[in-house]
């Protein structure tokens, strides 16, 4: 973990994966789907009231006719203004336009929270690193199936992508 981190909130995006019903009902580790969903929120809001962007990125399984209950965005969580992404693989830029949108915003680092860490948030964080955008990891503001899965991504992966901190260390640049 590292010092308060200042972002610049005109380059900055809060990436927020999968939190759909479904998604945060599942026991998860080391912290309840409901306790990354408290973080999340509170992230999502300090980026809204700097100015900067909140993407939303859920998952739609491919070739069936209906969603399975509870896989939309868990109410209340976009606001007007925030962008969402349906994705149909495990990350969030394959077949997507999230890379367009985030740079028609001008926005060069991307905050990551979500479900599952080593699954959807670090399968689109190495998809942003390979197209060239800074990472940061808000670790309590993530969960996975097992402690196990969680901490590997957290203590080993996401240090070698960018920046893991905690919530209360993300901060942003004076405009």
């Amino acid at each position: 973990m590292t010092a308060p981190l200042a972002l610049d909130p005109a380059r900055s995006a809060l990436v927020l994966v999968d939190l759909m019903d479904r998604i945060v009902a599942l026991p998860l580790e080391p912290r309840k789907g409901a306790e990354v969903l408290t973080t999340a929120r509170e992230l999502a809001g300090a980026f809204r009231a700097a100015g900067a962007h909140v993407v939303l990125v859920r998952v739609e399984r491919p070739g069936v006719p209906e969603q399975p209950p509870g896989s939309g965005l868990v109410a209340g969580l976009a606001e007007d203004g925030d962008v969402e992404v349906v994705k149909r693989t495990i990350g969030g830029f394959q077949g997507t336009d999230l890379d367009e949108c985030l740079r028609e915003r001008g926005v060069t680092t991307l905050v990551f929270g979500g479900i599952a860490t080593n699954l959807g948030v670090e399968s689109t964080a190495r998809a942003a690193g390979d197209l060239g955008y800074d990472l940061v990891f808000v670790e309590d503001a993530m969960a996975a199936l097992t402690a196990a899965e969680h901490d590997a991504s957290v203590r080993l992966d996401f240090p070698r992508l960018g920046t893991v901190v905690r919530a209360a260390e993300v901060h942003f640049t004076a405009g």
